[in-house]
C-alpha cells in the first residue's frame, strides 16, 4: 500500500498539461509524479527545478551526477528511471551505468572530468561540502555556472531519493535495476551497500 496514494486519472487539464510536456508520448506518468502531484504546492516546485534542460553541461555529464547521486542514496527508484530513459542517448556502456552504482565509483572507468563528477556526487552525499582538492578538480573542467549546476543537480536528486525511499515507491515497471546493472556491467558487488551516509 502506497504511503501516499498516487493521482489516478483522470488529471485536470493543467496537471495534464505538465505530464504530456515531460512525458513521452502516449507513456503513462511516473509514479514519482503523479504522488508528487497530489499537493499542488509541491508538484509546482518540483518540476520548476528547471535542470534537466542541457543548457550548461552534456547530457552525458548530467546522467552521471544523477545516477551517481541516485545510486549513493540508495534509490533505484530514479537511478533505474534515468537508466532507462538516458543511459543510451548519454553514451553509457554496460560497465559505466554499473561504476555509477558500485561502492568505489570504479574511478577507472571514467575519464578525468568524468573522475571530478563522480568524486563530486561522492563528496557531497558523505561530506556535504568539498574539500579545497575536490573543488579544484571540478574547476579544472567546469565554468562557475556550471560547477554551480552540478552542485545543484546533486542536491535535488538527494531531493527526489528521499521522496522515491521515503515514500516507499513502487519500481517503475521496465526501469533498471541495480542488480541487473552490476551483473552486466561485470561488477562484482550489489549497490545495497553503496551509501556512505
Amino acid at each position: 500500500m502506497p504511503r501516499i496514494a498516487p493521482l489516478e486519472p483522470p488529471y485536470r487539464d493543467e496537471l495534464q498539461a505538465h505530464f504530456d510536456q515531460i512525458m513521452p508520448k502516449g507513456a503513462p506518468p511516473l509514479v514519482l509524479f503523479r504522488t508528487v502531484a497530489a499537493s499542488q504546492r509541491a508538484w509546482g516546485k518540483f518540476r520548476t527545478a528547471s535542470l534537466l534542460d542541457g543548457r550548461l553541461i552534456s547530457l552525458r555529464e548530467r546522467e552521471i551526477v544523477i545516477d551517481r547521486t541516485c545510486a549513493l542514496a540508495g534509490c533505484e527508484y530514479e537511478w533505474g528511471v534515468h537508466i532507462t530513459a538516458f543511459a543510451k542517448a548519454a553514451g553509457l556502456t554496460a560497465q559505466e551505468v554499473a561504476a555509477t552504482c558500485s561502492p568505489s565509483g570504479a574511478a577507472e572507468t571514467w575519464n578525468a572530468a568524468e573522475r571530478a563528477l563522480i568524486a563530486a556526487a561522492d563528496a557531497l552525499h558523505a561530506r556535504v561540502r568539498l574539500t579545497d582538492a575536490e573543488f579544484t578538480a571540478l574547476r579544472a573542467w567546469y565554468d562557475t555556472a556550471q560547477i554551480l549546476e552540478i552542485i545543484m543537480l546533486c542536491g535535488f536528486y538527494r531531493m527526489v531519493a528521499y521522496l522515491a525511499n521515503g515514500l516507499d515507491l513502487p519500481l517503475e515497471p521496465g526501469g533498471a535495476r541495480f542488480e541487473e546493472a552490476q551483473r552486466d556491467g561485470g561488477l562484482a558487488r550489489a549497490p545495497q551497500a553503496v551509501s556512505q551516509a
